[in-house]
């Protein structure tokens, strides 16, 4: 299993897969929104040897209370159904953390299960004083620092970029 970086030539194929894995085509459209208007920061795809594209995973900016603190936010993830429980969901995650670290993004955060994501570290994000811009359980917004002591000091409203609030 390769995973890489997004390129132009894959744009159709990531399309095609996140209308299969979701039962809306919102995350299509979020994807393809986020990506023409300039809003993504990373986007990394899983490979077979054969090069098909079985799952894709994206990073976009967050703000706090209007401030850019190079904070990230993880969505969507999808892997094909036939490919799924293999492990490739934490590949891609795993991989991105590491990408986003080494270009000094210090944190991410995630709108979903407690017990899936919580495996890569994220935890309730009020339990450092963030909360999401949309009325969500708590247990549902999580945040990790990718690098200590992001949160140091850091209190407010987490907001999405305009393109999550189209879809």
């Amino acid at each position: 299993m390769l995973i890489r970086t997004e390129v132009p030539a894959d744009i159709l194929q990531i399309d095609r897969m996140l209308r299969q894995v979701f039962d809306t085509d919102a995350e299509a459209k979020l994807v393809m929104a986020l990506r023409e208007n300039g809003n993504n920061t990373l986007s990394l795809v899983a490979c077979t040897d054969n090069g098909e594209i079985v799952g894709h995973i994206m990073f976009s900016p967050v703000m706090l209370e209007g401030e850019d603190l190079g904070w990230q936010a993880l969505s969507p993830v999808s892997v094909l159904p036939g490919h799924q429980k293999k492990g490739i969901a934490t590949k891609l995650i795993n991989e991105g953390f590491e990408m986003l670290f080494e270009l000094g993004y210090p944190a991410c955060f995630v709108l979903g299960s407690p017990e899936f994501y919580g495996r890569f570290g994220f935890a309730t994000a009020a339990k450092v004083g963030l909360s999401c811009q949309w009325p969500v359980p708590d247990t549902a917004f999580m945040a990790v620092e990718l690098e200590p002591g992001s949160f140091s000091g850091k209190f407010g409203q987490i907001s999405y970029c305009p393109e999550f609030a189209q879809f």
